[in-house]
């Protein structure tokens, strides 16, 4: 007889997969701003935008979880040459439909954006790397890595593999992912895969991040813009399609770095303001005329003070943890907390509990 846990574990990944496929159109747009030169904190923000809810939890991973980055619950999808490994460092991260983590900071302030690129051609399989299915890419970067030095050394190892979940093998949902990495020195690092290769922008120049076109090709557009002088007056892209998002995002975080907060509290909440302008309202239209998109969450990631916020958009509060409370030591229990709580609010740091299964597993916890 299955256990009951990997049964739960089994369902709630076909309940994901049913609510990526009644999605017409499934995409997650998303935009990433680092906000790295204050006198106060290194700031990143993140606005997750989903057709839908991503049925966002928080998860508190800690130290020595063995993990297998070819399964997907109780099904082994990359047979050939899986990567596996042991946790170093416990995160917190958010899940996606219980599937994948799309976002999360570790205990060494190391923060990691999974950001859906269309573009992504992970090239053909290569086993000689260890293959990362590509839920698990992000979890795998802030398992491993302290830094982007780290991150960026760690992707030779590996390849990311593309899993299509569904009932016909080689058919289903596919996550094309890129990453943003960040840590607390303020350095940065885009990482997507174009045409089969890594493309890796790497310094703490690159702030901004959305989602189609690639990054040279966004970059390139943005390149169009002099804002040199400009006021309130220049014309600036308002829609909620990535490369819009994109070069507003990079106009407003601009004007953000002349500014100098007075308080950490200040800079959170400046930052903030900009992550909000470039998010998704609610109602706002999507590729087909009459359907709808919208953010589902805000992240945004304190990686000096190691404190991590989280905002729905259909919510009213603010929560925020403080990592430096949580108990990451290898054998500590795997915590969640669902955001979608209406009673929560302020410092959430003591409202987890104890997971009833491990995320990425069919194991208890």
């Amino acid at each position: 007889m299955r256990n009951p846990v990997t049964r739960r574990v089994t369902l709630a990944l076909t309940l994901a997969l049913v609510l990526l496929m009644a999605s017409p159109t499934v995409t997650s747009a998303c935009t990433r701003i680092l906000w790295n030169d204050n006198d106060l904190a290194v700031l990143s923000s993140r606005s997750m935008d989903w057709v839908g809810s991503s049925k966002p939890l928080l998860n508190v991973l800690p130290r020595g979880m063995v993990r297998d980055g070819g399964r997907w619950g109780d099904r082994q999808v990359v047979s050939e040459n899986p990567a596996r490994w042991t946790t170093r460092f416990g995160s917190l991260v958010v899940t996606a439909l219980n599937a994948g983590t799309s976002d999360g900071m570790n205990e060494r302030g190391l923060t990691v954006h999974g950001m859906w690129l269309n573009a992504t051609d992970y090239g053909p399989r290569d086993p000689s790397r260890a293959g990362v299915q590509t839920a698990l890419w992000t979890q795998y970067v802030l398992d491993n890595a302290a830094t982007v030095d780290e991150a960026i050394a760690l992707q030779s190892r590996i390849q990311p593999i593309d899993v299509f979940i569904g009932d016909v093998p080689g058919q289903g949902v596919r996550v094309p992912l890129a990453l943003a990495v960040e840590d607390v020195s303020g350095d940065s690092a885009i990482m997507q895969y174009i045409s089969g290769r890594l493309v890796v922008h790497h310094g703490p120049e690159y702030r901004v991040l959305s989602n189609d076109p690639p990054y040279d090709d966004a970059l390139a557009e943005l390149a169009k813009h002099d804002f040199t002088n400009a006021t309130r007056d220049v014309p600036l892209p308002g829609n909620t399609n990535s490369l819009d998002r994109f070069i507003r995002a990079n106009f407003y975080i601009n004007f953000l770095r002349k500014t100098t907060p007075r308080t950490n509290r200040e800079a959170v909440a400046s930052l903030m303001s900009v992550a909000r302008n470039v998010s998704d309202p609610i109602g706002a239209p999507y590729t087909t005329p009459g359907e709808v998109d919208e953010t589902d969450y805000r992240t945004l990631a304190d990686l000096t003070n190691r404190i991590y916020y989280f905002e729905l958009s259909r919510g009213l509060s603010t929560l925020r943890t403080d990592l430096r409370s949580l108990n990451f030591r290898k054998g500590a229990p795997v915590l969640v907390l669902n955001p979608q709580n209406p009673r929560l609010y302020g410092n959430v740091t003591t409202n987890y509990s104890v997971a009833k299964y491990v995320p990425f597993s069919s194991a208890t916890p």
